[in-house]
């Protein structure tokens, strides 16, 4: 399949939002303990975090992308359904922004996963 340098460019900008987050994770992790429903919440936004900024190097580098993209779609499928649903069902106006949110970039990683041409070991 052929990139062409709009789509490409697209991609690469996808991926580096993701890396913008991770990072975000990691800088910021115990202001967003908050947010998480589970034990360990500063560890689950870490784990998050480094999943982000693995899944944007994959992207970038076409190194296991379909792989990371599915991966990235079911990460924002828990979002939704652990923190976002749950926040909405207490009141949260913002709630159904953040669904909405993730449901896109939910589709972005599934896209992407689809686009990106695979690389088989050997080949130019």
């Amino acid at each position: 399949m052929r990139f062409n340098i709009p789509t490409q460019a697209a991609v690469v900008l996808y991926a580096l939002i993701w890396a913008c987050f991770g990072i975000n994770h990691l800088v910021n992790a115990k202001e967003m303990m908050g947010m998480v429903p589970l034990a360990g919440g500063v560890f689950w936004i870490y784990l998050t975090g480094v999943a982000m900024l693995l899944a944007a190097a994959a992207i970038i580098f076409n190194i296991q992308a379909k792989l990371a993209g599915y991966l990235l779609a079911v990460m924002l499928l828990v979002f939704i359904f652990a923190i976002h649903i749950p926040s909405m069902m207490k009141g949260n106006m913002m709630a159904p922004v953040s669904i909405l949110k993730d449901l896109g970039l939910l589709c972005g990683a599934i896209i992407i996963a689809n686009i990106r041409p695979v690389h088989k070991q050997g080949s130019n």
